[in-house]
C-alpha cells in the first residue's frame, strides 16, 4: 500500500479509536491492546491491506520509534515533581540500573539455554527486552506533576531512565558480536559508553532543560514571548538528544533528564514566589504544579508580574505538546507492531517471555527493592508492571542496522517482536485490574485510619 493508503488506515484508526473511546475506557484493557488488535486485522493475518517488516524496514523504524520514545522520555520527566531524595526516586534509580542489569542478565541466560543462542546474541536480545517502556506505561505512570503516588512516580522514573540504561548493553552485545572481548574492549565500553554514556546524558540534558525553561520563564515574564510552545519544546528535545549523541552519551536520558530539569525550574519558582490562588505548604510537593494555575486563564492571557504563572505557562505548552504528540506516535507504532506481528511471530518466544514477566523481572526487582521498606505488595507490583514496548522495538531496529545480520537475525526480530507483542497483551489486560484493586485497599485503609 502507497502514501496515501497508510494514511487512510491511520487516520480511520485515530477518528475510530477516539469516537469509540468512551465505549473502551471501562473495559479492563487499555487502549493500546485494541490498536495492537487492529494492526492484526489490517496486517498480512487479516485483511492484508498493509504489511511491515522490520528485516527491511529497519532504517525508517529506526527513526520513528527514536522520535516517540524521545517525546515521550521528555514528558515523563516533566511530569516528575517528586524530590529527587524522596523514597518513590530512589526506587526507581534501583530499578532503572541495578534491576536493570540483573534483568538483562537473567534474560540473556534464559535466551541461552531456551534458544541455544550465543552469548551476544542473547545479551543483544536481552538489552531489547529488559527495559520498562515509557510510551506503553502511560497506563500506569504518573499523568500529571500533581499526581505523587509512590508506584506511578517509580514506575515512570525507571521508564525514563531505564531505556538510556540499557543502551549499553545492547552496544557491547554489538561489540560482541564482532569477535571476542578482550579487557580492553570491556573497559573502554565500560568507562565510555556506561559512566561516561550516563553521567554526561544526565547533566547535559538536565542542565539543557533547567536554562530553557528558566529563559523561557524570563522571556514570558518580560513579555517577549519565546513563541509556539510546541516549538521551543520540540527544539528543546531535539537539542538535547542530538547534543548528547554528539558527545558519545546517552540521547534517551538526556531528553529525559531535560525534562526534569525543566520541572525543577517551576518547582524552584514556586518555591521563591507566592501567587493569590496558591496556599503556602511547607512541602513544596503538596502545592500544586504552576500549570494548574494558569491553566484556566491561557486563553485570556496571563499576569505577566507573577512569576508563578510565567513558569505556569511555558511548563503547560510543553505538557500540551508532549501529550498531543505522544497520543499521535504511540498508536501508530503499536498498529505497525499488529502489522509486522505476521511476519515476525516466533512460538519459541513464548518460553522466554514467561521466564521474564514471572520469573526475571519480580525476581530482580524484589531483590533491588530489600531494604527499602515497602510493603511486599508494591513490591510484587513493581515486579509485575514492567510493561515492553516502543524502546524494545526501536533497540531492535538499531541492532538491525548496525550490525545483526545473518540467519540469527529473522529469530531474534521474531522473538523481540513476539515477547513485546505478549506484554502488551498480558500486561495491558492485568494493569488496570490491579491498579483497581489497589485503590480500593488505598482507600479502605484511609477509611480505617480516620474511623
Amino acid at each position: 500500500m502507497g502514501f496515501l493508503g497508510w494514511m487512510a488506515a491511520i487516520g480511520a484508526l485515530l477518528l475510530g479509536m477516539s469516537l469509540a473511546a468512551g465505549w473502551i475506557r471501562p473495559l479492563p484493557l487499555t487502549q493500546f491492546a485494541v490498536y495492537l488488535l487492529v494492526g492484526v486485522v489490517v496486517g498480512p493475518w487479516g485483511l492484508h491491506l498493509l504489511d511491515v517488516d522490520f528485516l527491511a524496514d529497519a532504517p525508517w523504524l529506526e527513526r520513528l520509534t527514536e522520535v516517540a520514545l524521545a517525546i515521550s522520555l521528555f514528558a515523563g520527566g516533566l511530569k516528575l515533581r517528586v524530590p529527587w531524595r524522596a523514597r518513590p526516586w530512589r526506587v526507581a534509580r534501583r530499578l532503572a540500573f541495578p534491576a536493570m542489569a540483573l534483568s538483562v542478565a537473567g534474560t540473556a541466560l534464559a535466551a541461552h539455554l531456551l534458544l541455544r543462542l550465543d552469548w551476544p546474541l542473547a545479551l543483544l536480545l536481552a538489552a531489547m527486552l529488559a527495559p520498562t517502556d515509557p510510551v506503553l506505561a502511560s497506563t500506569i505512570a504518573v499523568d500529571s506533576a500533581a499526581d505523587h503516588d509512590g508506584l506511578r512516580v517509580a514506575i515512570s522514573g525507571e521508564a525514563g531512565m531505564n531505556d538510556g540504561s540499557a543502551m549499553p548493553f545492547l552496544l557491547l552485545g554489538l561489540i560482541w558480536l564482532q569477535g571476542p572481548l578482550s579487557w580492553a574492549t570491556f573497559g573502554h565500553w565500560a568507562l565510555v559508553e556506561l559512566l561516561w554514556g550516563v553521567g554526561a546524558g544526565v547533566a547535559l540534558g538536565f542542565g539543557l532543560g533547567w536554562l530553557v525553561g528558566s529563559l523561557g520563564t524570563r522571556l514570558v515574564g518580560i513579555g517577549r514571548d519565546p513563541g509556539p510552545g510546541a516549538l521551543l519544546t520540540a527544539g528543546l528535545i531535539a537539542l538535547s538528544y542530538a547534543a548528547a549523541e554528539a558527545i558519545g552519551a546517552l540521547g534517551f536520558l538526556a531528553v529525559f533528564a531535560a525534562g526534569v530539569g525543566m520541572r525543577r525550574v517551576e518547582v524552584g519558582v514556586v518555591r521563591e514566589h507566592s501567587h493569590p490562588r496558591l496556599r503556602r505548604e511547607h512541602d513544596i510537593t503538596r502545592m500544586p504544579p504552576a500549570e494548574f494555575v494558569v491553566r484556566p486563564a491561557l486563553d485570556g492571557g496571563i499576569d505577566r508580574d507573577e512569576p508563578v504563572e510565567a513558569v505556569g505557562h511555558v511548563v503547560a505548552e510543553a505538557l500540551t505538546f508532549g501529550s498531543v504528540m505522544e497520543h499521535l506516535l504511540g498508536p501508530l507504532l503499536v498498529l505497525l507492531l499488529g502489522i509486522a506481528l505476521a511476519r515476525h511471530w516466533e512460538p519459541q518466544a513464548l518460553g522466554l517471555a514467561g521466564v521474564l514477566f514471572v520469573l526475571v523481572r519480580p525476581l530482580a526487582t524484589w531483590l533491588t527493592t530489600a531494604g527499602m521498606r515497602l510493603h511486599w505488595r508494591r513490591r510484587l507490583l513493581l515486579g509485575w508492571l514492567g510493561i515492553r514496548g516502543i524502546g524494545g522495538l526501536n533497540y531492535l531496529a538499531y541492532a538491525l542496522v548496525h550490525g545483526l545480520d545473518g540467519r540469527a537475525a529473522p529469530l531474534i526480530a521474531g522473538v523481540a517482536v513476539t515477547t513485546i507483542t505478549l506484554s502488551v497483551v498480558v500486561h495491558g489486560f492485568s494493569a488496570q485490574p490491579l491498579l483497581a484493586w489497589r485503590h480500593r485497599r488505598l482507600a479502605a485503609a484511609r477509611k480505617a485510619g480516620t474511623d
